[in-house]
């Protein structure tokens, strides 16, 4: 009896055992094509389009790399999910692009992303425009507290693979597209203070300008204030 009670006990113990929980996909480190830089690497497939090679190092718990790039111009993504460490696409000569890495293994439901990294795809040209600033806050459709003085701050961020931005034009109104210039601000400065009214909805966009005239434009984000 006495050996068949250790019996049990055992094999209750094993059955209240806790599963260890799954095993969440870590981040991909990035490698190439690198972040801010003119990507020269890339195979002439045409006179507007040459196919570019990502690589990123193996990141711990994955299954599955996804590769996304987005034409900064367009705003088209291109999606590609390998097992490897990297792979080509096919991207238009002279245009920016924005990429980085999703991780995924079949245990967890969670994808982890990777930095976003930023380039110019080579092509003929000899200068290069801006990357459209990127906005940091408030994000696209968000909805923020204003503060004690009835203020919400703007902020950005602006990058040029030549390092000649020489300053931004912020646009902000209650209106989509928002036409009314707020502000022109050097090139180190890239926040700003703007008035607003509780339940509004507001629109805004970031230019940003080079020592050569050229000009990248962020889009329209919009916020709510409640």
């Amino acid at each position: 009896m006495r050996i068949i009670s250790f019996i049990l006990i055992g094999v209750l113990l094993v059955g209240c055992k806790k599963k260890d929980p799954p095993k969440l996909p870590q981040i991909a480190q990035l490698v190439a094509p690198q972040t801010n830089s003119e990507c020269t690497t890339g195979e002439s497939l045409n006179e507007t389009t040459s196919r570019v090679e990502f690589q990123w190092m193996a990141a711990d718990f994955v299954e599955t790399y996804e590769l996304r790039v987005t034409n900064l111009n367009t705003n088209v993504t291109q999606t590609i999910s390998t097992l490897g460490l990297s792979a080509k696409l096919p991207l238009e000569k002279g245009a920016p692009f924005s990429w980085f890495v999703n991780t995924k293994n079949s245990q967890a439901a969670q994808i982890t992303a990777s930095e976003t990294w930023r380039f110019y795809n080579a092509g003929s040209e000899t200068t290069y425009p801006p990357f459209p600033p990127e906005i940091l806050a408030p994000k696209s459709s968000e909805s923020v507290f204003k503060d004690v003085n009835n203020e919400v701050v703007l902020d950005w961020k602006g990058s040029d693979i030549d390092n000649d931005i020489v300053g931004y034009e912020v646009y902000f109104s209650t209106e989509t597209p928002p036409s009314t210039l707020i502000a022109s601000p050097s090139a180190g400065d890239t926040v700003h203070k703007v008035s607003v009214v509780s339940g509004t909805v507001y629109y805004w966009r970031v230019i940003a300008k080079d020592g050569e005239d050229n000009t990248a434009d962020s889009g329209i984000f919009s916020f709510k204030v409640l």
